[in-house]
């Protein structure tokens, strides 16, 4: 089995109110970025670590990964992205081979506290069926929403979808390749629409995704609990 990680970190993360990406602001002393390559690094160093970013970002991040102390340094490869999260991960994919026994993960930089013991049951999860997808339960009440109303739907029947999401790298690039120009919110609905089928395996409501004004603040408290936060 050979580990691939693509990192999307395209995205100008305007919800946060800050003219600086949300990827590249300061969590713990490190960008934010920076906690996702150091999961993969910490789950297997032999992992194939690549970022996927703007190219107007490459030289603000090679700015800040170079003021790191040179320990924390972690070896990674940077791969332009597109105008779309689903053209940036297919520029990712297009660096890593579809033999037999190449696993791709995919995810999202916005996701900083991705913990290294979900990363490996990814990759177990994916070595067994070839696409796999972190879930956990939904804890708030839902609503449908119509043009004249709403109403409540079960939550027992619903799951929030995370990152990483871990496929086999030629199943993955075969999905995106038979739907030219779809565009996709995540990996899993590729593989959907070529006609897959996608695993599930066990989140964690830790890995938040971090997007509005308050989360980096609580990202920064869920680290210092892990005794991480000016750690490495």
């Amino acid at each position: 089995m050979k580990k691939n990680a693509v990192i999307v970190a395209g995205g100008a993360g305007t919800r946060l109110g800050s003219e600086l990406p949300k990827q590249f602001l300061d969590l713990c002393g490190r960008p934010m970025l920076w906690w996702s390559i150091k999961a993969f690094h910490d789950e297997d160093p032999l992992t194939r670590i690549i970022v996927v970013m703007n190219a107007g970002f490459l030289d603000l991040w090679k700015d800040l990964n170079g003021k790191l102390l040179p320990e924390e340094r972690i070896p990674h490869e940077l791969m332009l992205g597109g105008s779309t999260r689903t053209e940036s991960v297919k520029n990712g994919l297009a660096a890593i081979s579809a033999m037999p026994g190449e696993l791709v993960a995919v995810h999202d930089a916005a996701r900083p506290l991705v913990s290294a013991d979900m990363i490996a049951a990814g990759w177990r999860e994916a070595e067994k069926s070839g696409a796999a997808i972190p879930a956990v339960a939904v804890t708030d009440s839902l609503r449908r929403v119509f043009s004249d109303g709403s109403e409540a739907v079960d939550r027992s029947g619903y799951v929030a979808v995370q990152t990483p999401q871990v496929f086999s790298s030629s199943m993955l690039k075969s999905a995106y390749d038979s739907v030219p120009g779809g565009v996709f919110t995540d990996d899993a609905s590729a593989i959907e629409a070529a006609g897959g089928k996608v695993a599930l395996y066990k989140g964690s409501h830790d890995n938040m995704k971090v997007t509005n004004p308050g989360d980096l603040e609580i990202a920064a408290l869920l680290l210092k609990q892990r005794e991480a936060c000016g750690n490495t």
